[in-house]
């Protein structure tokens, strides 16, 4: 009953065979990344990081021919290792965190958390995070959209974020695929194909492998009051359901930002992507008209040691570097918060005390038992390693709001007791500016807003079957109130940032992941799940009141890997570092586009917005230069150093990519690249 294996995809050797006589493999893989260093002098658009965002950059504003791109990746190729990236189960069984392909970062000492320093995996490598994470396709709800787009006090360009415009550039992004009729009714499988897109380079799709205790989720939350939820990318990803993944049907592979937007692409003259090379800054230059700075160029070097070269911007840099790269290039630049670039040795060239601010970050607890039922971990182990099986990963989800997870009168109590303490709250802000503490204010009321009136998830349970002899539920805060931030103290590209997440210095958070980690207890002692489950191995029976409770989880929570906020969407007077067209404040022609601009924290994985985000500024960014509606200026009085040439998109190079994409999906995308 347990598991299912299908029969190895009989259209691998066809499609090999075709790949292998009209597309040799290498060809395809190094199509528009530059190997040996000779890039041109400038281009139109510098993207800063070739990872999740980066690349979706990279693709969309190369379909117009008459701009030229380029994309600077501090990390490898990852050609060396795109076998272990591409197959979906090595996330757990054969990890590419802490190797050369990871940054490997870790947190200051948490003083609320006994002084430990957590963990931060990110992927270092073309493809970013999206090579080397868990692979979830999840949405954020609209509520919280809608949330994040009224922080913006109707700014210029504000109606790209509403629920309509960023949904549609997530479902832009993907193709979904309906999991075979044997995987949908061994993990009680639902969907609604409506809500999902149709022909986007990433693949959105199920495993081709399931196991009979995902089946038992559902019906087991169910029991304890968490409702079923048909699609968690309908809007309302709230309740209990299997939730999608990124991964390629045709041939069980991880789909990801290089594979999905880069490597199915023609040749095309006017796209270069350079690995290996670090922007240590970006030049600027006064605008005497604006009196804002005008990015001219950015310097990059390989290594610490190496000589540091430089390559003109003609229109945009795009800041594409992640929570931490894309704050600490601004940083390094001049751009930031006075007293840490003084002290960091760097001189202020625009003071935005807004820049490595209001980040905060998902914490994550599990509990385990032991099962003599048949789990990932357990084939693996006895050597399984079929294609479908090794795409096996854990999508089983429930977003739980706070009633389900505590009562209404708990939830009440506690919600009027975060709105009660919004004052002595702000003093958690770790900035010494007033704006940054507005910001807070701001993003704390509209946290406080979401708990009361809506149904939106606070914590999110995830089903873990990929030990072996162990099932896992993991319980992790969604909606954080404590304040933490990112910061140089270094002039140094290759010295990382400090990064202070601030984890667990407002109480309700310790309140309510000690809540949630109680329901996941609950929940696997809840039949029919505890049926196969023959008992608690951690934290065990030791661990049963709050302050047991409490203890463990600061001894033993870690990351969720969803951090965000440090280049945040808000006004200028809230601590804002971009606005609603992703400019930088006081600069004319630097926007950033990744998971830092998220103002707000959402209850979901981060790829899916991300993408929606990198789709969007895109989207942004053609208008502006080729006469759309996406054209104006930055609503700090800036504008665009250059007008750009108004010609349409090259619609040659769109069809081409079209055309490959549809190829890959059905026959070259059978290869393991």
């Amino acid at each position: 009953m347990w598991p299912l294996t299908l029969t190895t995809a009989t259209l691998l050797t066809l499609t090999s065979h075709v790949a292998a006589t009209y597309l040799p493999l290498a060809s395809l893989r190094s199509r528009n990344v530059v190997y040996d260093g000779s890039i041109s002098k400038e281009y139109d658009f510098i993207i800063v990081g070739g990872g999740t965002a980066g690349l979706v950059l990279a693709a969309r504003l190369s379909e117009d021919s008459t701009k030229t791109v380029l994309v600077l990746e501090a990390g490898h190729s990852g050609d060396d290792v795109v076998g272990t990236i591409d197959i979906p189960d090595n996330t757990y069984f054969n990890s590419l965190t802490a190797s050369e392909y990871d940054y490997a970062y870790s947190t200051a000492s948490q003083s609320n958390m006994n002084g430990r320093s957590l963990s931060w995996p990110r992927g270092k490598v073309l493809g970013g995070s999206s090579a080397i994470n868990g692979m979830y396709a999840v949405r954020p709800p609209q509520v919280e959209v809608e949330a994040w787009q009224s922080l913006l006090d109707g700014q210029d360009g504000a109606d790209n974020w509403s629920w309509d415009s960023f949904n549609a550039a997530m479902k832009k992004s993907e193709t979904f695929t309906v999991p075979t009729a044997d995987v949908e009714a061994m993990a009680h499988i639902t969907y609604d194909e409506s809500v999902h897109g149709k022909d986007g380079p990433m693949h959105n799709s199920y495993p081709g492998f399931e196991f009979g205790l995902n089946g038992n989720w559902t019906t087991s939350l169910n029991a304890i009051g968490i409702e079923s939820r048909t699609d968690g990318a309908s809007g309302e990803n709230w309740g209990a359901y299997i939730t999608q993944s990124f991964i390629n049907p045709t041939n069980w592979t991880r789909s990801y930002t290089r594979s999905a937007y880069i490597d199915p692409l023609p040749p095309r003259s006017n796209l270069d992507i350079l690995a290996d090379a670090t922007v240590t800054r970006i030049v600027f230059e006064k605008n005497s008209s604006t009196g804002n700075l005008t990015a001219t160029g950015v310097e990059y070097a390989a290594s610490a040691g190496a000589a540091t070269s430089s390559v003109s911007v003609k229109k945009e840099v795009i800041l594409a570097g992640g929570v931490i790269g894309s704050p600490q290039v601004l940083m390094l630049s001049g751009i930031g918060p006075t007293d840490v670039l003084e002290s960091a040795g760097v001189t202020v060239q625009n003071a935005l005390p807004g820049v490595g601010q209001h980040v905060q970050d998902h914490l994550v607890a599990a509990i385990y038992w032991s099962t003599d039922v048949e789990t990932a971990g357990t084939l693996y182990a006895n050597g399984l390693r079929t294609p479908e099986f090794t795409s096996y990963i854990n999508s089983a989800t429930a977003y739980v709001n706070l009633t389900a997870i505590m009562g209404e009168s708990a939830r009440s109590e506690l919600v009027q007791s975060i709105a009660d303490a919004a004052d002595t709250s702000a003093s958690l802000v770790p900035s010494q500016y007033q704006e940054v503490v507005a910001g807070y204010r701001s993003m704390y009321s509209k946290a406080v807003e979401l708990f009361q009136n809506t149904p939106v998830g606070n914590i999110e349970l995830l089903l873990a079957i990929t030990g072996a002899g162990a099932v896992g539920i993991q319980a992790g805060l969604q909606h954080p109130m404590s304040p933490g931030h990112i910061y140089i103290n270094s002039s140094s590209a290759f010295d990382y940032p400090v990064i202070d997440p601030g984890y667990l210095s407002h109480s309700s958070d310790l309140t309510i992941l000690r809540e949630g980690i109680k329901l996941a207890r609950i929940a696997g002692n809840t039949p029919p799940l505890s049926n196969y489950l023959t008992g608690e191995t951690s934290p065990g029976s030791e661990v049963d009141t709050d302050e047991e409770w409490e203890a463990w989880l600061k001894d033993n929570a870690r990351t969720e890997y969803h951090p965000r906020g440090s280049c945040s969407m808000l006004p200028l007077d809230q601590g804002g570092v971009v606005n609603a067209k992703l400019q930088v404040y006081g600069t004319d022609n630097v926007r950033v586009a990744d998971s830092a601009i998220f103002p707000i924290d959402m209850s979901c994985h981060l790829e899916a917005p991300t993408i929606g985000v990198a789709e969007k500024a895109a989207e942004i960014i053609l208008a502006q230069y080729n006469g759309g509606s996406g054209s104006g200026s930055n609503s700090n009085g800036g504008s665009s150093s250059s007008s750009g040439n108004s010609d349409d998109s090259d619609s040659a190079s769109s069809l081409a990519l079209s055309w490959w994409t549809m190829l890959g999906a059905s026959l070259v995308g059978v290869l393991l690249f």
